[in-house]
């Protein structure tokens, strides 16, 4: 995957984005993209809602360990206390059977590459327990868009808060005013505001 362009137009738009790609290196994105289908992605993006990446990740493979092959029958007739049993809450093991009663009646993977995303956002949000930031994540790591900005992302709104010294953490309109200046490729913005929460402040420009 060619980044070039994005980065180019990113450090020439936001000087203090510039600081971080360079201390960052190259966009290693194509790297944490997703395959797999829309049930698989679906179940992902709710197992990982609100955790830390190692305790989600854990979570998750022992969910997928549950299953041969992952479709909304086998969901729906798990019992709520195996699904407990590999770290699930009770309000996820919900979200999870509701997508999977609602499954057939959502558009395919190959449907949404046609949709634009405010309409995608619109259709999967339907889903219990499925809301904005979920779809997004969808977007950016299954989808590959590239101009997604999740402006109630924790880590995004920590990294600003961080690398352009704002007295507190950005509200929703804060980040979207900023976001203005990375368009069309907000993602890739992304990946360095995540990236940049691991460069400790010792070693920060």
């Amino acid at each position: 995957m060619n980044y070039a362009v994005a980065i180019d137009t990113l450090k020439q738009a936001d000087p203090i984005l510039a600081e971080v790609i360079e201390q960052v290196g190259e966009c290693r994105l194509n790297q944490v993209q997703q395959t797999g289908d829309l049930l698989s992605s679906l179940c992902r993006s709710i197992i990982y809602q609100q955790l830390s990446g190692k305790a989600a990740t854990a979570i998750h493979q022992r969910f997928l360990q549950l299953y041969t092959v992952l479709t909304p029958s086998d969901i729906l007739n798990t019992p709520d206390d195996v699904l407990r049993e590999v770290g699930i809450s009770r309000p996820k093991i919900s979200y999870l059977k509701d997508l999977a009663e609602r499954f057939d009646k959502l558009p395919t993977i190959d449907d949404l590459l046609l949709m634009d995303d405010e309409n995608i956002i619109k259709t999967l949000t339907e889903v219990k327990g499925i809301g904005r930031w979920t779809v997004q994540m969808l977007l950016m790591f299954r989808l590959h868009r590239w101009d997604v900005l999740p402006v109630d992302d924790l880590g995004i709104r920590n990294a600003i808060h961080r690398l352009y010294s704002l007295p507190e953490l950005p509200n929703k309109l804060t980040v979207e005013q900023l976001g203005e200046n990375w368009k069309p490729y907000r993602t890739i913005a992304c990946w360095y505001l995540w990236s940049s929460l691991s460069i400790t402040k010792s070693e920060k420009l």
